[in-house]
């Protein structure tokens, strides 16, 4: 078995991505990260990130959403908010509502910075989980 965390899937790949670039990094969340996304008629659908990186990511939601439909998705991960335009893509069946892959369009570069800052804060947390009580209760204390 290996020393990462099951829940950390990282590793360059060209395959399937634009231009043969490698792929960004991905960070399973397992539904731990609550999403909003506002649909082009001002609707909102709340749902929970399964897995994000720079280029998009993998949502549950209760009911699906049509393939391609442009959306706003908006989230905060660690001490970042990110509201973006997405495109939906299309929706996988899960055993209790749909996963459904979305990817961002047009992300602003200081955007997708602080993602990736944010995502590998989380990966951080995940694997040295007393640094960040230790580094909470700091910051508690200088308040």
């Amino acid at each position: 078995m290996s020393e990462t965390p099951e829940s950390v899937a990282q590793g360059p790949s060209s395959v399937g991505f634009p231009g043969g670039r490698d792929r960004p990094f991905r960070v399973k969340l397992r539904g731990s990260v609550l999403t909003l996304i506002r649909l082009p008629n001002r609707r909102q659908i709340r749902g929970k990130l399964h897995q994000l990186s720079t280029s998009g990511g993998l949502m549950h939601l209760e009911k699906p959403l049509d393939e391609k439909l442009h959306v706003e998705v908006i989230f905060h991960l660690g001490e970042t908010t990110i509201r973006q335009k997405a495109e939906m893509m299309f929706p996988m069946w899960a055993t209790q509502g749909w996963l459904q892959p979305f990817r961002f369009i047009d992300l602003p570069e200081a955007t997708k910075t602080a993602l990736e800052a944010s995502l590998a804060q989380f990966v951080q947390s995940l694997q040295d989980p007393g640094s960040q009580a230790t580094s909470q209760a700091a910051a508690t204390a200088a308040r």
